[in-house]
């Protein structure tokens, strides 16, 4: 991988986990933004009713944004010393957790898997969460592999 590209591609994918990390500290506030109400809110997103109570996304976003910090840090980083080994392995795990979430939202569109039929999430799902996370999960693999 080219220099640049890898630059490129780390900065996006560290972008969209620190986005991701810093939508999770402002529903851990109690708002709700994009939707109205907590239940809204967890159809939309998860397809089911799910707490987005701090307890709940508290940890996400530390797990976001330690992943954005680490792979910032495999992308500008190198060498053999356990820092950017442990970078690189955390880049490797994003990958595999974007594809396996790609993955989950290719069975939901097919039906192999069980979603709500109605409601935003099918449509979220399709348009926007399976491309972004097999788009980025491929990316991610890509720049996990670039030494």
């Amino acid at each position: 991988m080219k220099d640049t590209t890898r630059s490129r591609t780390g900065r996006a994918l560290a972008a969209l986990l620190a986005a991701d990390g810093l939508i999770h500290l402002y529903w851990a506030t109690g708002l709700t933004w994009p939707a109205p109400d907590e239940r809204t809110l967890s159809l939309a997103v998860l397809g089911s009713e799910v707490s987005f109570g701090p307890a709940v996304v508290l940890p996400l976003a530390a797990l976001t944004l330690t992943a954005s910090a680490a792979v910032l840090a495999h992308t500008h980083g190198g060498g053999t010393s356990p820092l950017p080994r442990a970078a690189r392995l955390v880049t490797a795990g994003v990958a595999a957790g974007l594809a396996l979430r790609g993955l989950a939202g290719l069975g939901w569109a097919a039906g192999v898997l069980d979603s709500p039929a109605e409601g935003p999430f099918r449509a979220l799902n399709l348009a926007l969460y399976t491309p972004v996370c097999l788009g980025f999960g491929w990316a991610a693999a890509r720049l996990a592999r670039a030494r």
